[in-house]
């Protein structure tokens, strides 16, 4: 078994100031005996328009957020799954990006979101994310790590079982599902969500979250989570931001995931339903 632990922190636009929050919750974690530490959708910054969130973005090599994360991974020789964003072709959108820095501080796999959120929230906010948001185009397959296999995902993927089930059928032991959800849909949805995904995989499923009030438009839900391949909430944080990031830790258990689709298999009729 290997510790796992989920950081929630509160990204506003000055980067330096996430990059402390992070990197405090990096010590922390391996303080803790962790193995990895998973960070949430849009750590580097949230901005508060379309406009400020490309002319904030930087690529991965000229990032004073994401290189002082490198630094923190080998440091501390903790791996480390963080949300960023990277300018996209043409200059007029970013990448919503999530990054695994191994624990010698080298980005080994990045993930582009497929969906945006796109959405009118009755009485609450207007969110376009496609105004300033370039979509992914494919699901990267699941890799080694010291947990486990590990799945990416990003927040609004939450919604669609698709890549879940697909990355499942590519072995993943974990998938992760950093976010940036608006209180109306965390109230709603959020946990019910979750456990459908890890219940319907039978894999470990780590949601790291923001929370609070990022500027005068955006506030988010928080309760951050890791959630057992059984459907069990085994760590989870508040939805309050109390001036500091927080952090939670759980025990990933590879043999509960070989119990679990072995008493409990999911034999799916590919000769009835198309295999996604």
């Amino acid at each position: 078994m290997a510790i796992a632990a989920v950081g929630q922190i509160c990204s506003t636009s000055s980067m330096m100031d996430n990059l402390l929050q992070c990197q405090n919750l990096v010590q922390k974690a391996a303080s803790a005996g962790a193995k990895a530490i998973f960070f949430p959708e849009a750590s580097d910054y949230i901005a508060s328009s379309a406009a400020e969130s490309v002319s904030l973005a930087r690529s991965l090599e000229e990032s004073d957020f994401v290189q002082g994360l490198q630094r923190s991974a080998s440091e501390n020789k903790i791996h480390i799954n963080v949300g960023v964003h990277a300018p996209a072709e043409g200059g007029i959108r970013v990448k919503n990006l999530l990054l695994w820095i191994d624990d010698n501080g080298k980005i080994t796999e990045q993930y582009q979101k497929l969906h945006l959120f796109d959405v009118e929230i009755k009485d609450g906010p207007v969110l376009r994310e496609s105004h300033s948001v370039e979509k992914g185009d494919s699901i990267l397959p699941p890799f080694d790590t010291v947990l486990g296999r590990v799945g990416l995902a990003i927040c609004f993927d939450l919604r669609f079982p698709e890549i879940s089930v697909a990355l499942r059928r590519r072995n993943a032991d974990i998938i992760t599902f950093p976010s940036a959800f608006t209180i109306p849909t965390g109230k709603a949805h959020w946990e019910v969500l979750l456990r459908a995904r890890a219940i319907e995989t039978q894999s470990y499923v780590v949601a790291a979250a923001q929370v609070g009030q990022h500027n005068e438009k955006r506030v988010s839900y928080g309760h951050s989570m890791i959630i057992s391949p059984w459907g069990s909430v085994l760590a989870e944080l508040g939805g309050d931001w109390n001036g500091g990031p927080e952090l939670a830790t759980a025990e990933i258990d590879l043999s509960s995931i070989e119990k679990i689709r072995k008493e409990m298999p999911l034999l799916r009729r590919t000769d009835v339903y198309p295999e996604i």
